[in-house]
């Protein structure tokens, strides 16, 4: 698993009930900490829209990210870069608005496959995001 962050960057235990919706874009922004990010005691997303750990794991891998996954969480480990890739939102607003995201960090294009997902939570998201990037 490598070498795992000190504690200042790590999401678990009383923490994690207050960050559980956010967790999803916490660990794209794991990619850019300087130590990586862990996050346990997460075991609460795995039943949530989708299984937003498994998700966000499989996605951040395509997009050229190590992850460790934990029955309870991961250890997102710091990307130089990332490289573009078809994903998925896997019917979940908050992974397929977390992977935009990502694309922002991305060499090239990163292609979601159910974009209208995010009009459960933030229907005028990719709006706002392309006036957020001009």
């Amino acid at each position: 698993a490598g070498r795992l962050p000190n504690r200042e960057w790590e999401i678990s235990g009383r923490l994690v009930p207050s960050l559980i919706d956010e967790i999803p874009i916490l660990a794209v922004l794991g990619t850019i900490a300087p130590e990586g990010l862990l996050i346990r005691d997460a075991l609460e997303l795995r039943v949530k829209e989708s299984d937003r750990i498994s998700a966000m794991a499989e996605n951040l891998r395509r997009t050229g990210v190590r992850i460790d996954e934990y029955e309870d969480g991961m250890f997102v480990h710091p990307s130089a870069r990332l490289s573009g890739a078809e994903v998925s939102a896997f019917g979940d607003h908050r992974v397929a608005m977390s992977m935009a995201l990502a694309g922002l960090r991305a060499g090239e294009p990163v292609i979601l496959d159910d974009p209208e997902v995010v009009g459960v939570s933030f229907p005028g998201f990719f709006e706002c995001l392309r006036s957020l990037t001009r």
